[in-house]
């Protein structure tokens, strides 16, 4: 099983994490956090990797409907978004949200994997555009 899609974008890591944040939100999902993996990964162990960062992006409409099926459903939420320079561009990377029907087999969730699915496939779509 797949768990996420991704999508590479022909331009710098910088401008390309501006943009993910910039178009994620415009798909109604906020960035809450951002860890800079690469200086994380640089101060506590030495080690150097390319331009990395984890962005925990979060639609509360949508967040506020699985958890009101299960509780425990924010382990899996879609809420990971990864940037990250490559060899051909900048790639970023989003959950795929049927991780949260398919993984604790709740179909009640579908309907919200499926919004924010298409929410989240739009938004990568617009990155490409």
């Amino acid at each position: 099983m797949s768990y996420g899609n991704a999508v590479t974008l022909d331009l710098p890591y910088d401008k390309a994490l501006a943009k993910a944040k910039d178009t994620f939100k415009k798909h109604g999902f906020g960035t809450l956090t951002e860890i800079d993996v690469t200086s994380t990964l640089k101060d506590k162990l030495g080690q150097d990797i390319e331009p990395y960062a984890i962005l925990g992006v979060c639609n509360p409409q949508l967040a506020h409907r699985a958890l009101d099926v299960d509780r425990s459903i924010g382990l899996l939420l879609p809420c990971t978004v990864v940037v990250r320079a490559t060899e051909h561009g900048t790639t970023v990377e989003a959950l795929d949200p049927q991780v949260m029907v398919t993984v604790p087999g709740h179909p009640e969730m579908q309907p919200i994997a499926d919004d924010a699915a298409q929410r989240i496939s739009a938004a990568l779509s617009e990155l490409t555009a």
